[in-house]
């Protein structure tokens, strides 16, 4: 049921570009970057740069979960942006398996150790192996050749790479911290809709 009449607003987005979210994406990973390189980030740059681009991911990616509760209950559409947001969200995870692997642990040797000792290192490494095939299938050609069915099929490991990746920030952080918190109950608030959804369309 939607509350409110956003035709005005759903308009003018259909009016803005959806390079523009890969653009904005691309520039902030890109400032980010430059704060940690010149100081702008702090007395641990290489920490504070991994947690912006983890954090920056989780957040897009339950923007991703968001866009069709927001369209259902609001009336704001934000479809044609979804895959926009999805390669972009993933786009920050790579940043920050990058910054992880390479600048901060730098070795291969002690790479796999993490994975294998850290279990929250473990965790996420594993979301991030469930994004890749997302990844590369969020295009049309994909679309095309595995067809609607399965592609759905494919993409809903996307609620599970989300969900490890809140229980690794969980994890990560040291002692009891509510941002984290938060980020879960929303994420888990989200899909507790997306399966209300899909009961209501087998019932």
């Amino acid at each position: 049921m939607r509350l409110l009449d956003l035709s005005r607003a759903n308009g003018a987005l259909r009016r803005v570009p959806t390079a523009a979210i890969y653009i904005v994406s691309a520039l902030w990973a890109a400032w980010l970057f430059y704060l940690a390189a010149t100081g702008g980030l702090g007395v641990e740059p290489i920490e504070a740069l991994e947690h912006r681009y983890g954090l920056l991911a989780l957040q897009m990616l339950i923007a991703v979960l968001a866009v069709t509760p927001l369209r259902q209950f609001t009336g704001l559409s934000l479809l044609r942006f979804r895959r926009a947001l999805g390669v972009s969200a993933f786009g920050f995870v790579l940043a920050h398996f990058l910054v992880w692997a390479i600048l901060d642990v730098g070795a291969w040797d002690a790479i796999v150790a993490d994975i294998i000792k850290r279990p929250y290192v473990t965790l996420g490494m594993v979301g991030f192996l469930l994004l890749i095939p997302l990844a590369l299938t969020s295009n049309d050609y994909a679309l095309r050749r595995l067809g609607v069915i399965r592609w759905r099929q494919l993409h809903r490991l996307g609620y599970v790479a989300t969900l490890f990746a809140a229980i690794h920030f969980i994890w990560l952080v040291k002692g009891l911290q509510f941002e984290p918190l938060i980020y879960t109950a929303i994420l888990l608030f989200l899909l507790s809709l997306r399966l209300r959804g899909r009961k209501s369309e087998t019932a």
